[in-house]
């Protein structure tokens, strides 16, 4: 699953090479550590927060049939 989130975040950075993603998982819940390169920050984020929300809504949809609660922290 987290091959999804890695997919996501190199198509929209201008670093692909540093994007890394740490799956951890506590319990009910699956903990996705997004890191990017500082200057990709604003890329992954987006205007408003706006592309960060639609890379957790898909993250969470892709968790539902699971019955797990899905968390992306994204760190630069």
């Amino acid at each position: 699953m987290s091959d999804l989130l890695v997919y996501m975040a190199k198509s929209l950075v201008n670093n692909p090479d540093e994007v890394n993603v740490k799956k951890t998982e506590r319990g009910n819940t699956v903990i996705f550590e997004l890191s990017v390169a500082p200057d990709d920050m604003g890329k992954i984020i987006g205007k408003n927060g706006k592309r960060a929300q639609a890379i957790r809504s898909i993250m969470k949809a892709k968790y539902l049939k699971t019955g797990k609660r899905v968390v992306v922290d994204i760190v630069g």
